[in-house]
């Protein structure tokens, strides 16, 4: 397992999950991930155009030694009930239903945890309550679903049936202003943060719209952003950012202040890609001809993030069809060694 200690955070390496797959074990084009209690993953798969094949994959996380499983998938290509033409995000209420926005439909699309369409709801437009490409969206404690409505350059709130609530942001490059906004969560305060695509940063606000804070600037150099997409925010305020441009990940402490950076470190293959592997042996003739496998084991395209109960750092790659697991250890004691 590879051990980093930085500013007296340590975090390790544990494992990635996934293959490139347009049905059961693996993913193709996932886009965000949902993580529910029990180590369970909900992974949305935009699919791909040529293929089509945009669903959720329910499967359980694994170990440091693999052993995820498929429980099942649900969802399809169209404009149905049930179905989706342009998957952006996900995120799951307390119940565990799933929702799940659509930039196409510009609707929101709940299933339960088992799989079956429960509602839809969202209408196309500009005004209190309507969307233009709806992307990150998440829930605060009392219930309400946050929407990153980002043709529009803001977010909005609204129940889950999707009534509206509220609404605050602008287009522009100023503090509290949004350029093609993507990613948003919020943290165990209430506050919120969104990841402002074209901007290049991730902005920090109250729950009223009170700009607070910037993470980043635009740039490729530590700590520097081109292209954000995913945010998260652990329990003790640190704050990860997902760095679609340049093929990283940040995290950040609670001021703002750059920690370190993971990159990817998928030295070995995940379960379900083994199992490829193993089927086609032409594939690991292939493979040991290759003289390093090293830009395989970092990230192609990361979009998004998430932190589960557990302290395990989930993040999506997408071109790579896998999720990346870090654990950010508590009381981590560093081995000691007599010499």
């Amino acid at each position: 397992m590879l051990t980093r200690t930085v500013f007296g955070r340590t975090y390790s390496y544990s494992h990635c999950i996934g293959r490139g797959a347009n049905g059961g074990t693996g993913f193709r084009i996932p886009v965000d991930v949902g993580l529910a209690p029990n180590g369970v993953a909900y992974v949305l798969n935009r699919g791909a155009e040529y293929v089509p094949s945009a669903r959720v994959t329910k499967c359980t996380l694994g170990d440091d030694a693999g052993q995820e499983e498929l429980i099942h998938e649900f969802g399809s290509d169209g404009s149905e009930d049930g179905q989706f033409m342009r998957v952006t995000s996900l995120a799951l209420d307390k119940n565990e239903n799933v929702y799940v926005a659509d930039e196409w439909l510009n609707r929101i699309t709940i299933f339960d945890k088992d799989g079956n369409f429960l509602d839809k709801w969202g209408i196309q437009g500009s005004g209190d309550g309507e969307m233009d490409r709806p992307w990150g969206i998440t829930f605060d404690e009392d219930g309400n679903l946050w929407v990153v409505d980002s043709g529009n350059n803001r977010v909005q709130t609204f129940t889950r049936d999707g009534k509206f609530l509220s609404q605050w942001g602008r287009g522009g490059s100023g503090d509290g202003e949004f350029n093609m906004p993507w990613g948003i969560t919020l943290d165990s305060k209430g506050d919120v943060y969104v990841a402002d695509w074209y901007n290049s940063r991730v902005q920090k606000f109250t729950p009223d719209g009170k700009h607070l804070m910037t993470f980043g600037a635009p740039g490729s150099g530590d700590g520097e952003l081109r292209r954000p997409t995913g945010v998260a925010v652990d329990d003790e305020g640190d704050v990860y950012a997902v760095d679609w441009g340049t093929n990283k990940v940040h995290a950040y402490g609670p001021d703002g202040s750059y920690l370190t950076t993971f990159i990817g470190d998928a030295q070995r293959l995940p379960m379900w890609g083994e199992m490829s592997i193993d089927a086609n042996p032409d594939m690991l003739k292939a493979r040991k001809r290759v003289k390093s496998l090293e830009p395989e084991w970092r990230f192609y395209y990361p979009v998004a993030v998430e932190i589960d109960d557990r302290r395990r750092i989930v993040i999506v790659d997408q071109q790579r069809t896998r999720l990346h697991i870090y654990i950010k250890e508590k009381n981590y004691v560093e081995p000691q060694f007599n010499l």
